[in-house]
């Protein structure tokens, strides 16, 4: 199969690396010539350029641009496309992108692979990158079922978990655990950083392990992602900070009040629906 990748990032990259070795035929596209030279190089994909036109044989095209460029990017690549080619997106957030681009194009599947490193660009796409990892489809009414089944196929042959469901049950799900975590572990870099006293921050800084490391992590990673979940999915975004905050008045009541016995039955309750999450 030819598959078209537009954005040879992380994603898109690993989707390359990964695609290619099972056997299809990779056309990628940058707007930069040289990381379109670069993938061509290290054998990522077959062909690339900067030219949409690249991609008018592709038969399955991956989205793979930052969310507020998804919409013009289809727009320009309508002109190229046989009307049997099947787009489908990597973003994040997916009503919001499902109600711009399902109107332009029937065949779009809104798709969001839940995988990622700290890292950007081209150099940091790995192989493997999506293997035992959730990977959401969200085709609505419309959506034609062969689309569908096309893009369940290749995901399938990524080794991925395929879950489907509805765009806005989508966004309010990862607005808890991905796009909250972004900003509470940016608020807890910003928070210590704006420690006083000089010699406390550096003494911090000397003695943060694993624990900060583990916490800090995602609020470290490219802050135009960060925008764009808090941008693309504001309703949800906004509500699960005031449910978070809620969360912090409680636990700030139980220390000042020295209750500690609510507060030890808090800490039991959040280790014991931890596993409900990570061993999913």
């Amino acid at each position: 199969m030819k598959i078209g990748i537009v954005g040879l990032g992380l994603i898109g990259g690993s989707l390359a690396i990964d695609l290619r070795q099972l056997g299809h035929t990779i056309l990628g596209v940058s707007r930069s010539p040289k990381t379109c030279q670069a993938a061509i190089a290290r054998h990522i994909v077959h062909q690339a350029s900067p030219e949409l036109s690249l991609l008018a044989a592709a038969e399955v095209i991956f989205l793979c641009t930052p969310l507020g460029a998804l919409q013009s990017t289809v727009e320009q690549l309508i002109p190229h496309l046989n009307s049997t080619t099947i787009l489908t997106d990597v973003g994040s957030v997916k009503a919001s992108v499902v109600e711009a681009i399902a109107p332009l194009w029937q065949n779009f599947v809104g798709g969001h692979p839940m995988a990622g490193t700290a890292e950007s660009g081209l150099d940091a796409a790995l192989s493997g990158l999506f293997i035992d990892r959730a990977y959401v489809l969200t085709p609505v009414a419309s959506t034609p079922p062969a689309a569908v089944e096309v893009v369940s196929a290749l995901v399938r042959s990524l080794q991925s978990k395929i879950y489907q469901c509805q765009p806005t049950d989508h966004d309010r799900a990862v607005a808890w655990i991905s796009h909250l975590p972004v900003l509470i572990s940016a608020s807890l870099i910003a928070t210590c950083m704006a420690e006083p006293d000089p010699t406390v921050l550096d003494l911090a800084q000397k003695f943060a392990s694993s624990g900060f490391k583990d916490t800090s992590r995602v609020g470290g990673g490219n802050p135009e992602l960060g925008v764009m979940m808090a941008r693309y999915n504001q309703p949800e975004v906004v509500r699960s900070l005031y449910a978070y905050r809620h969360q912090l008045d409680q636990v700030i009541a139980q220390i000042e009040q020295e209750n500690w016995t609510e507060l030890e039955k808090w800490l039991k309750n959040t280790g014991s629906d931890r596993p409900l999450f990570i061993d999913s």
